[in-house]
């Protein structure tokens, strides 16, 4: 894309306007503010983590957490991107466009549960707006749970 003033979008093109893709692009996929701040909370419980790592090798999709000797994939899913009940709006710029996109997310986002669940994956989703300290503090009951579980079958890997 160049600076030129006169730049339209492609023909089919997500971008409205040159400035809408900028905006657009500077959106993070990871490493979001809840993302962080949640992580921190977990490391300073002693747990370690893999972070944006795909759960199952075959699978072309990232977790934001990834606990991969409890076998637990943890996502912070952003309010806007998967549709949060209580917090999606519909934007008023292309909504059909945009709202088929986030029902597509929200569709991909059910079929990444139900593979990791089918391989043996406990899967953790929260949204973006829910206290860190919440969120964090159930993760580290629900890895520490399935870890103590584990033991009982042998040393973790």
């Amino acid at each position: 894309m160049s600076n030129d003033p006169d730049w339209k979008a492609p023909e089919g093109s997500w971008a409205s306007s040159a400035a809408r893709r900028r905006n657009m692009q500077a959106i993070r996929s990871r490493d979001t503010k809840p993302e962080r701040l949640v992580r921190r909370l977990v490391h300073a419980h002693g747990l370690r983590y893999r972070v944006a790592a795909r759960p199952l090798p075959g699978l072309r999709r990232t977790a934001d957490i990834v606990f991969r000797p409890a076998k637990v994939a943890v996502f912070i899913d952003g309010c806007y991107w998967h549709g949060c009940p209580d917090h999606y709006v519909s934007p008023r710029t292309n909504p059909a466009y945009w709202s088929d996109k986030v029902a597509r997310n929200v569709a991909r986002d059910r079929d990444t549960d139900q593979q990791l669940r089918d391989a043996g994956w406990l899967v953790l989703r929260f949204w973006e707006h829910m206290p860190a300290e919440e969120t964090a503090a159930e993760i580290v009951r629900l890895v520490s749970e399935r870890r103590k579980g584990k033991s009982d079958e042998g040393p973790l890997t």
